[in-house]
């Protein structure tokens, strides 16, 4: 038997090792000093003294001009709708105050009712007159005509009646007027159409 030690089969890649052999030693990595972040690492390199101060600075304005939109935005939307609340109320009030001397003229109808019977009739007249008139200078005239092709638009069916005198699809009877024309339209006229059998 010799002194002289044996070499041993080399070990398959995969395979483990039988106990006690020893393990190739790994290759050593040369060590290389760490390298500072790029400008595209998160965070980036810190930028100088000075220069960090003019972009901490920058910062700080961009926020505080943001902040003062949003509150000038805030303002903006508060006047607003303070603003068309205002131009609401107005627009009653003067659509409320065409209305009192429709109302003022009832009442004095009224008044008169008990002396002359023939002139409350009157009066109620002028003062549907007046009434009509008010509406047509808010923008709402009276519509009511007959003998007119009937339009959707315009005109509501609630009737159909046989009239041999008229065309069909012609307006023969009003039955409730209405105000008001293309996109002003208050109310549609009410009408009875012709058919023709």
């Amino acid at each position: 038997m010799s002194n002289q030690p044996q070499e041993r089969e080399p070990v398959p890649e995969g395979a483990a090792p039988e106990p006690g052999q020893d393990l190739p030693a790994p290759e050593r990595e040369q060590a290389q000093p760490p390298q500072e972040p790029g400008p595209d690492a998160a965070g980036g390199p810190a930028p100088p003294t000075g220069e960090r101060a003019e972009h901490e600075a920058a910062l700080a304005e961009l926020e505080d001009k943001w902040k003062r939109a949003l509150a000038d935005l805030d303002n903006l939307r508060k006047r607003h709708t303070r603003e068309l609340e205002r131009e609401r109320a107005a627009e009653r009030a003067r659509t409320a105050s065409a209305l009192l001397p429709v109302i003022d003229n009832l009442e004095l109808a009224l008044s008169h009712a008990g002396s002359d019977p023939d002139a409350i009739v009157e009066g109620i007249k002028a003062v549907h007159d007046q009434a009509v008139g008010t509406l047509a200078r808010l923008g709402y005239e009276r519509e009511a005509e007959t003998g007119v092709p009937f339009d959707p638009a315009r005109h509501e069916v609630v009737g159909v009646i046989e009239d041999a005198d008229a065309e069909p699809g012609t307006v023969v009877q009003v039955l409730r007027p209405g105000y008001g024309k293309d996109d002003k339209q208050l109310r549609p006229v009410a009408v009875a159409v012709a058919k023709r059998e």
